[in-house]
């Protein structure tokens, strides 16, 4: 008999064994080495890694998929789920970041008539001038013995602006919308919600919003196994974080409650750090490694047609963010309280970025908020973007700033070091770091041209400093 979602749920609690992206932390509180890493120029001037690190290609925009469409551009957000017939291949489910008023990289040709071949169900929206729109998400299979594709197909279409999400417990990936184009801006229906894709997908989807989860400018999506709660960030300078407690634990669809974090005792606070004339509580305002105690408050007319959520959530006495982005779970061992960490990506008195940690509280309740570190500027960390977990507890940072971009890392006492360079002439962001399940191969994208990496190396290096 097939497991339910929730009693998949119940499964990984019970033993401590998640899918990639929602990692154990293996001892990461122990661990404070700096690892003093110097990368290798590439001579194809591609990836800058350390010694004895190497990577591989595994797509570029343009190539023609499995199911006959177009390998979109723009990668972005992504996950690596394990393939239940073969434990070389792992499955990768890829958000594509086109906007509205993206012209490159579409799935369905030039001249999109490949969308022809999709039902209304599955591709979710059209422009005004009925072109799809062109955001959404593909998955691979890929063989990591191999380093060969063997099958790559579009999971989901017609979206837009899909930058991050997250991966669940019972193996399907959270696709969120950072645009939230309505009717008034061309768009037939609107926009800026949560799709949800199983990794199983045989192809595309019929694409239905998960609109209790609330419309704004969604960034990344984090699940807490033990109770299905989705933690969810956004993409906005005045932002708040949220999370969303579904009625029934792994089945979204059928709706469920979203609130917005608030500081107790400290109404609409200010998490930003910048200083009082850029609109900030000025430098200093939140300490790094202090704990602030949190309550929820509940959201009222989440699909916001106003596009005001966050707005109303802030003058309600939610705290405000400035850019939330990458956003992942992790836990120690499989028995200790589980942790949610996010950055925001303008964050800080010097606006290059800050971390955050999450701590629920027993069943779910209101928790343990702490800023992690705060960077300095952006010779240390420049804009960090999309969040992942490394399998020794580490943090990974894809950077997203005004000059090269790194892979970073971020030790639990605040030491950050170099993982990667973007050697490419284009100097794009870094998006969408994942690990495989066996936690021997590190994914990522460089957004433009449009290229996810496979990368792997001796990581016990890092991991013992």
């Amino acid at each position: 008999m097939a497991l339910s979602r929730r009693a998949l749920l119940r499964s990984a609690c019970a033993t401590g064994l998640f899918y990639s992206g929602l990692p154990l932390l293996q001892g990461a509180l122990a661990y404070s080495a700096n690892p003093g890493l110097s990368l290798i120029a590439d001579p194809d001037n591609l990836l800058d890694l350390p010694e004895g690190f190497t990577y591989r290609v595994v797509s570029r925009t343009g190539g023609v998929m499995s199911d006959g469409l177009l390998r979109p551009g723009r990668p972005d957000g992504m996950a690596c789920f394990s393939d239940p017939d073969s434990a070389d291949r792992c499955i990768l489910m890829r958000n594509h970041e086109n906007w509205p008023d993206t012209e490159d990289g579409s799935p369905f040709g030039p001249d999109e008539a490949l969308a022809d071949r999709l039902t209304a169900a599955q591709l979710y929206d059209r422009k005004a001038d009925g072109r799809p729109f062109t955001g959404g998400v593909t998955k691979t299979v890929y063989n990591m013995k191999s380093g060969e594709i063997e099958q790559d197909m579009l999971a989901l279409a017609g979206t837009t602006g899909n930058c991050a999400g997250g991966a669940t417990p019972w193996g399907s990936w959270l696709s969120c919308e950072e645009s939230d184009v309505t009717r008034g801006d061309g768009a037939g229906k609107p926009h800026g919600f949560v799709f949800e894709v199983p990794s199983s997908a045989t192809g595309p989807v019929d694409a239905i919003p998960l609109t209790a989860m609330g419309r704004f400018t969604h960034e990344a999506a984090a699940v807490d196994p033990d109770n299905g709660i989705v933690y969810l960030t956004e993409d906005n300078s005045e932002g708040l974080f949220y999370r969303f407690i579904p009625n029934e634990p792994g089945e979204l669809a059928k709706g469920g409650r979203l609130q917005a974090l608030a500081i107790r005792g400290w109404k609409s606070a200010d998490t930003s750090n910048w200083p009082r004339d850029w609109g900030g509580g000025g430098a200093g305002s939140f300490e790094t490694g202090r704990d602030y105690e949190v309550e929820w408050l509940d959201m009222e007319d989440v699909e916001a047609p106003d596009g005001d959520l966050a707005e109303r959530g802030f003058a309600a006495g939610a705290a405000r963010f400035t850019r939330g982005e990458g956003m992942a779970f992790g836990r120690q061992t499989p028995d200790s309280p589980g942790d949610v960490f996010f950055n925001c990506t303008n964050g800080g008195a010097a606006r290059t970025g800050q971390v955050w940690r999450y701590r629920p509280g027993a069943d779910g309740s209101a928790g343990i908020l702490t800023m992690l570190y705060e960077s300095p500027g952006p010779d240390t960390l420049d804009l960090c973007d999309n969040l992942a977990i490394a399998p020794w507890g580490d943090l990974i940072l894809c950077e997203d700033g005004a000059g090269d971009q790194y892979l970073r890392g971020l030790t639990p006492d605040g030491t950050i070091y170099d993982l990667a360079r973007n050697a490419h002439p284009d100097g794009s962001e870094f998006c969408g770091a994942c690990f495989s399940p066996d936690g021997d191969v590190l994914f990522v994208n460089i957004q433009e041209p449009g290229i996810t990496l496979a990368i792997a190396g001796p990581w016990a290096s890092i991991r013992n400093g």
